[in-house]
């Protein structure tokens, strides 16, 4: 491989591994408050689907990225409120975000499916993306409300008891979560596949979960994950292309096998993911208990 194939590679898994990064880092602080959030592909979608739309519609990508992360606060404010207000069961309510969103994506984009439009320079994304990842780590780790959030996370009986709003700190988390799967919706219609195409997201939302344990809840190594998955995705297309005679389906399913892989070899160490994962993670709270 020469050195303009190799940069050429590194420069693909960068702008592919973005979205991942985007929808990954957001799940991480949810799940840091103790909620898991299940809906992260249909957040996606919903984000993908309403930038590309307002985009076509209005002609500006900055009201595009704003109405997605708009998009991405509204759905995600829905689950708040059922898991938070209503006290639904977490998993229950984010599959059902999830299939909403696939559906409400569906609909609002019927009529743009192949409408052309001029994409964005993924770059800035790209450094964005890393960005935010320094910027959650530095807050968890260096921050005074940082250190609250992951308290509520660890025993939100215990820090309500010390006078924190754990409802509050719950719903910044999702919140926040909400706009970076949007975020990374919008990428992905608008930069990294400038069109609309129903269910475009192929599953990243499922990776991003997945890359939440590989990374046991670190931000850091959440970035590292989610090139781990980028590059075994670059790679396989890679092989078809140099002559590599292994079966299609094999190169298609190699990215989703190698997260498996990984997710069964850090789940084998109990220990390690038991001290890791937030201890009131799904767990309900209820200010009478």
């Amino acid at each position: 491989m020469n050195i303009e194939v190799f940069i050429g590679v590194i420069q693909i898994i960068l702008i592919a591994t973005t979205p991942l990064v985007f929808a990954a880092i957001g799940e991480l602080v949810t799940e840091k408050t103790g909620v898991l959030n299940l809906g992260v592909e249909g957040m996606m979608l919903v984000g993908a689907v309403t930038a590309f739309v307002t985009l076509v519609i209005t002609g500006s990508y900055s009201l595009a990225f704003i109405v997605s992360l708009l998009s991405g606060a509204l759905m995600s404010g829905l689950f708040a409120y059922l898991v938070l207000i209503l006290m639904s069961n977490q998993v229950a309510t984010g599959l059902a975000l999830t299939i909403f969103g696939i559906g409400l994506s569906s609909i609002i984009g019927k009529q743009y499916i192949g409408t052309p439009i001029q994409g964005l320079n993924p770059y800035f994304f790209v450094a964005l993306s890393f960005l935010i990842v320094f910027l959650v780590s530095y807050f968890f780790y260096k921050t005074k409300l940082g250190l609250i959030f992951r308290a509520v996370g660890e025993s939100h009986n215990s820090s309500h008891a010390l006078g924190y709003s754990v409802i509050k700190v719950r719903l910044m988390g999702i919140l926040f979560g909400g706009c970076m799967c949007a975020l990374a919706g919008s990428y992905m219609s608008i930069c990294y596949a400038p069109m609309w195409q129903e269910n475009m997201t192929a599953g990243r939302g499922w990776i991003a979960l997945a890359l939440v344990v590989f990374a046991t809840w670190k931000p850091g190594r959440t970035l590292v994950g989610a090139y781990i998955f980028g590059g075994v995705s670059i790679l396989q297309m890679n092989l078809q292309a140099w002559g590599v005679n292994f079966p299609g389906q094999f190169f298609n399913m190699a990215p989703y096998l190698a997260t498996m892989i990984v997710l069964i070899i850090i789940s084998s160490n109990r220990l390690r993911i038991k001290l890791s994962a937030p201890a009131s993670l799904t767990i309900p709270f209820f200010k009478g208990r």
